[in-house]
């Protein structure tokens, strides 16, 4: 996803904020841009595409400075245009922006009313005219960049710098990362360490909530409730920066705020101008059976993917636990592929259920993380997930990213099979596409799901209910919560409560529902009912339609954003993941290595 980039230096910052951006690349991006002031001049050169399209254009109009900010941009609200890109300005003030202002709607009408009308689709685009407009009443930077951040909703990471200011930038972090480096008369602010680590090695994480006024001289940091904040400098090399926490508590919580921009990485990846993007080997025309072999998380992404290659595609398809199914020794049809799903790559049954299957069937197909890994390298065609380095021993990203790859397989199916058309395909497509935005709304609900999580954190039991594709992720949910809190949870689907698990009802008994409103609401909701008869504290996740339709008696609720058919467990991940990350950091367990269990499961 986005990336951001600034410099208060010695010489000209053009040449450092291009270079910086490049190392950003990774992350996908659509236009660039770079802001700086010269002589107390603020200007600005902006280009769609790549960044030679940018450098060609800082051939033909130099922008001189030693002050400068600059932005790689992966489009949420609005096209990939020269217009839409970053930075954004207004009259003395540019900004840059990762993540998503929530409430632009209402403050862009209000903005517009007092005649500061915006000129492009962005949601960025409020926070500089915002700015300007306090600026206009008189408010010095400093002032006016706090008063806009006290009206802002959302997740973000923003950096401003003003006209007439050739000493000042000044940065805020609110659910995205950002950092500060250090230099020898000379500042740096990057959304990534690796993005300054030509510059400095000396590094200063911005925690949640933190806004700094940064010079020449160093930063002044502010907490959320506008304390001055020490927060320490540390030394790191490049490699290192890749698996630091960023200034979060926890790998976990960094891991699961990167979900956006690795999900980005992955579509960009996989879908292209013309639709998908995979291995022309991968055709499933005349195939008579789908297997899915994994552990863990990862067996529960197949499990989900069941559902859309039957569905998409008619695709049989068969899923097994690895552990089983290397010992099962089932029998395998002709005209049969075999898919296999681990984080690590080296997952031991895994392994071992690949190798049983290499000459049993037509094609064997791995989706890893780790492209040098030995399920990689014994697969007939490999499909990298590219999540990134995941420490965290309970999967958050690495499973969103899974899940993806697995629905644009599931489409691939679908279309090869005759089972999509190609305006069911563009309106599937631009529902994956629309993913990362709706995943940066999702990640604002955390601190009423941590308010949420110290009531979960006093139950003995927890269970998990969903229909559909949201069943699998109900064992998700229940299987997250178990390994890092130790609370007994357990995954169910919504019709399956009757006929049995319903015994466990009580009102100390908190049972979470998913229930997005698709054409299984009505059903899960009766479900629901059948808890709330029994006391059962239930706790509904669902979009606001669905909210409003399901009335009173809950004992809270939690807000998604719309998201289409049938692609809502890859957003409905983030809420189970939280809620297993708050109740854990409330119980006070290791979340990042909790007892017993290793990230990379290399035995049996």
């Amino acid at each position: 996803m986005c990336g951001i980039i600034g410099v208060l230096g010695k010489h000209e910052v053009s040449p450092l904020l291009v270079e910086s951006l490049k190392r950003l690349e990774y992350r996908g991006y659509d236009s660039a841009g770079i802001a700086t002031v010269n002589e107390g001049r603020l200007d600005r050169r902006r280009a769609v595409g790549k960044l030679v399209n940018l450098s060609d254009l800082l051939v033909h109009q130099p922008l001189l400075g030693k002050s400068g900010i600059g932005h790689t941009r992966w489009a949420t609200h609005g096209a990939a245009t020269e217009g839409n890109a970053h930075p954004h300005r207004s009259g003395p003030v540019a900004v840059v922006h990762n993540g998503i202002i929530e409430n632009f709607r209402e403050l862009r009408a209000e903005l517009t009313g007092a005649g500061l009308a915006p000129e492009s689709e962005t949601d960025t685009e409020t926070v500089v005219l915002l700015t300007r407009l306090y600026m206009d009443q008189g408010m010095p930077p400093r002032e006016a960049a706090v008063a806009t951040l006290k009206r802002l909703e959302g997740a973000f990471a923003l950096l401003w710098l003003f006209d007439g200011e050739e000493d000042l930038m000044i940065a805020a972090r609110k659910g995205s990362p950002l950092v500060i480096g250090h230099g020898e008369g000379e500042m740096f602010v990057g959304s990534d360490a690796i993005a300054l680590a030509p510059m400095t090695d000396r590094i200063t994480y911005l925690e949640e909530g933190d806004h700094a006024f940064v010079t020449r001289a160093g930063a002044e940091i502010f907490d959320a409730e506008g304390r001055r904040a020490n927060r320490e400098a540390t030394r790191i090399d490049a490699g290192q920066a890749q698996v630091e926490k960023a200034g979060y508590k926890h790998f976990m919580a960094k891991e699961i705020a990167e979900q956006p921009g690795v999900l980005g990485d992955a579509l960009r990846h996989y879908l292209g101008a013309d639709g998908l993007n995979l291995p022309e080997e991968l055709d499933f025309k005349g195939l008579d059976r789908l297997t899915l072999v994994a552990c863990g998380t990862a067996y529960y992404a197949c499990s989900v993917a069941k559902y859309w290659f039957e569905s998409l595609a008619g695709l049989p398809c068969e899923i097994d636990v690895a552990s089983e199914f290397r010992y099962r020794e089932p029998p395998i049809p002709p005209r049969s592929w075999a898919l296999f799903v681990s984080q690590s790559g080296e997952t031991a049954d895994t392994l071992a259920a690949l190798r049983y299957c290499t000459e049993r069937v037509e094609k064997t197909v791995a989706v890893v993380n780790v492209p040098t890994s030995s399920i990689a390298r014994e697969a007939g065609v490999t499909l990298p997930i590219l999540a990134g380095v995941e420490v965290g021993v309970a999967s958050t990203k690495a499973f969103t990213c899974q899940l993806l790859v697995l629905a644009v397989l599931a489409l691939k199916a679908g279309v090869d099979r005759g089972h999509i058309t190609p305006a069911e395909l563009s309106g599937h497509l631009d529902t994956l596409r629309a993913l990362p935005g709706l995943m940066n709304i999702a990640l604002s609900a955390s601190d009423e799901i941590a308010a949420l999580a110290d009531g979960i954190a006093e139950a003995q039991d927890v269970l998990f209910l969903g229909r559909g594709p949201l069943y699998p992720l109900a064992l998700e949910g229940a299987l997250k919560l178990k390994e890092i809190s130790y609370i007994h949870a357990e995954g169910y689907a919504s019709g399956e409560l009757k006929h049995g698990p319903i015994a466990l009802i009580d009102r100390t008994v908190p049972v979470v529902v998913f229930a997005p409103h698709d054409r299984l609401f009505d059903k899960t909701v009766s479900n629901m009912q059948e808890v709330m008869a029994r006391h059962g504290q239930v706790v509904l996740v669902s979009d606001g339609r669905g909210l409003r339709e399901a009335g009173d008696g809950t004992w809270a609720q939690l807000r998604m954003p719309e998201v289409a058919e049938p692609f809502a467990p890859i957003l409905y991940a983030l809420p189970a993941q939280l809620l297993a990350y708050h109740t854990a950091v409330a119980k006070g367990t290791d979340v990042d290595q909790p007892r017993n269990l290793a990230k990379s499961v290399t035995v049996e």
